[in-house]
């Protein structure tokens, strides 16, 4: 399919009440998430056109590209530029849950996200290391990340909040001697 196909597809499974739930949420898209899912099976891997789509504007589109992309084959800069065109919330987890978490420069992204000016990139940052948290802790130093988030998190946005508040969480989870502390 070309990009032109695939946005015409889109715009025949917009939905103005999924659109309307959607904005109170902060998030943009208006196709029901079943039906993307479906078309993303339908096209298959698509790294090209995923590329294609990502640099629309369009949500949906944006979405979908998630679904089809080969996200080994994303360099740091351009998963860089890509978490910096994040618009709505859903775009930004979807990028971070699908693509830049299955990316061999995720630990770089991670580091380079965590402290960023913009509110989305640094949520990224934040979702990035509480999967570390999660995943590979060694050589984190959970101290340190527990003193950034005690005098970072009330002036942080609501956005960035969240993420460091999921951080703080899984630390308090799987650390008992920081658990009292979390």
């Amino acid at each position: 399919m070309t990009k032109n196909e695939v946005l015409k597809e889109l715009r025949a499974l917009e939905d103005d009440q999924i659109r309307a739930v959607n904005a109170r949420h902060g998030d943009a898209h208006s196709v029901n998430l079943t039906a993307l899912r479906a078309l993303a099976k339908r096209i298959k891997s698509d790294h090209a056109l995923a590329s294609e789509l990502w640099s629309t504007t369009n949500s949906d589109a944006r979405l979908l590209a998630t679904l089809i992309c080969k996200p080994k084959q994303f360099s740091a800069d351009e998963l860089d530029h890509m978490v910096g065109l994040s618009a709505t919330p859903k775009e930004l987890d979807w990028l971070v849950s699908y693509v830049v978490k299955e990316n061999k420069h995720k630990e770089e992204l991670r580091l380079r996200f965590k402290d960023a000016k913009k509110d989305f990139v640094a949520s990224a940052g934040w979702m990035l290391t509480t999967e570390r948290v999660v995943k590979n802790p060694e050589g984190l130093d959970l101290t340190a990340l527990l003193d950034e988030i005690e005098r970072d998190m009330k002036k942080a946005s609501p956005r960035k909040q969240w993420s460091m508040n999921h951080c703080l969480a899984e630390i308090g989870i799987r650390n008992a001697k920081l658990r009292a502390r979390a």
